[in-house]
């Protein structure tokens, strides 16, 4: 990035509404903003202003803020152009800004400048990008948090403790002559294992991060006429799929979206799995089967009127899939079957500890009875605690770089325990610390800034 740039775009999503806003970052921003607007702005005061054009005409007429550097949120002059919300203005006091020596900005750019002139660290800016994308209130904190730095500041802690040892052991290793055993004596097996722990803590938060920012996606499958779209409508409290005693009337995968106490998840309904000489059907099993392979969790909906227990436990055979199971014994309102595990036969037992199915629960999607219970269960699997003041949001980079920090970290555990090799160990707590750099951008690639900050919106 040049440092003579000065970027321009339209901060505010295409179309109509009460008002629309230009945003400048770059050298340039205080001469442009001495040309477009008629008035003179002071620093950081908003300013009413008509906004002109090169003969002096007005374009608009609204507020303009100016942030000169190093206090603004790029860490460079910044101009803001609050105007009212039509595409037609908004672009006029772009293309004027452009005539005056902006170049438009690139999905992300103002953002990433604030990255590269040490406003944010990079898991701070992509809390940027989380907290605009969030689908849910829970999402729109977790990833606010983020922002402010919670999760930053829990990676930080992690590299100090790192670096403390890692200059321990280095330390030791450059005064061999001691009579004192350095190395032994300052119990680094245990600091080892101690900072372990850290990792451990730090890696459940990650998975819930995760889960909260992407999302869990739950696959409905089954026998035909178990229920699964009623299930779907149920759960979703839509009329989103078609409902009918006649078999196979799902085809296709319909997809909804749902909220679960703070949970953001994607309920997949898919045709019931059998047999078929139908064409249309054939490819809808087969879509409902590569669905499951995709699945964080696939529940497996019964007829609970319909099936004995040997041949429940034959189609969990059949369809065991790589994700964690849920059994759901659908339609009990026709039969008054138990609602809860406390009532569970040993024949039920035995199917519910099979090592792939999570939990096991009785349901009626016709009138309700135990989908409170079903959602308790859904949300249990996730992992998520009810307090939220310790969540943030994360994304599987995050993870990623956490395990091989944390690998390296174990390796050098095993090989102090074996070798009590102080260079092999300040090696991989090195390396260790390297990884986890990663996470806030203190170490990275120009790969990975425009993978990241390409998936912003422009403007942001």
């Amino acid at each position: 990035m040049s440092d003579t740039e000065s970027i321009v775009a339209v901060a505010t999503p295409p179309g109509r509404g009460g008002i629309g806003i230009v945003r400048v970052s770059g050298p340039k921003a205080g001469f442009i903003t001495q040309r477009i607007v008629n008035v003179a702005v002071p620093a950081r005061q908003a300013t009413h202003a008509n906004f002109v054009d090169a003969e002096k005409n007005a374009i608009d007429n609204g507020i303009a803020l100016y942030f000169p550097g190093p206090h603004s949120y790029t860490g460079e002059d910044v101009l803001e152009l609050q105007g009212h919300g039509s595409p037609v203005i908004m672009q006029m006091l772009a293309r004027r800004c452009l005539e005056l020596g902006a170049r438009l900005a690139r999905p992300g750019e103002f953002t990433e400048r604030a990255f590269l002139n040490g406003r944010l660290d990079l898991a701070q800016a992509e809390g940027v990008a989380d907290l605009i994308e969030s689908r849910t209130e829970s999402s729109a904190r977790s990833a606010l948090r983020s922002l402010q730095g919670d999760f930053s500041n829990r990676v930080v802690e992690l590299v100090d403790a790192v670096t403390r040892l890692r200059i321990f052991v280095e330390a030791a290793i450059d005064f061999p002559d001691e009579e004192i055993d350095f190395l032994e004596d300052a119990n680094v097996v245990a600091q080892l294992e101690e900072l372990s722990k850290l990792f451990q803590s730090l890696r459940v938060s990650l998975r819930n991060g995760k889960i909260i920012r992407d999302g869990l996606k739950v696959v409905l499958t089954g026998l035909p006429n178990a229920g699964k779209s009623s299930l779907l409508n149920a759960l979703t409290r839509e009329d989103r799929a078609i409902v009918s005693n006649i078999p196979g009337t799902t085809r296709d995968v319909l997809e909804q979206f749902v909220e679960i106490d703070g949970l953001p998840v994607e309920i997949l309904d898919t045709a019931g799995i059998r047999q078929t000489t139908n064409e249309i059907e054939a490819e809808g099993v087969r879509r409902a089967l590569l669905a499951q392979q995709a699945a964080d969790l696939v529940i497996l909906v019964v007829d609970n009127t319909g099936l004995n227990h040997d041949q429940i436990d034959d189609l969990i055979q059949q369809q065991l899939p790589n994700a964690p199971l849920l059994l759901v014994r659908n339609k009990i309102d026709l039969d008054g079957a138990r609602t809860s595990l406390k009532d569970s036969t040993p024949e039920d037992k035995d199917i519910i500890n099979r090592e792939l199915i999570v939990d096991e629960v009785f349901v009626s999607a016709l009138d309700g009875t135990g989908l409170d219970i079903l959602r308790e269960r859904i949300k249990a699997f996730a992992g998520l605690r009810d307090e939220e003041d310790n969540q943030f949001l994360a994304r599987q980079r995050h993870i990623d770089a956490l395990d091989r920090a944390e690998h390296f970290l174990m390796t050098g555990l095993e090989q102090q325990k074996t070798y009590k090799a102080g260079e092999l160990l300040a090696d991989d707590l090195h390396s260790c610390q390297k990884a986890l750099g990663e996470i806030t951008g203190e170490v990275t690639s120009d790969d990975l800034l425009g993978l990241i900050f390409g998936s912003f919106c422009i403007g942001k």
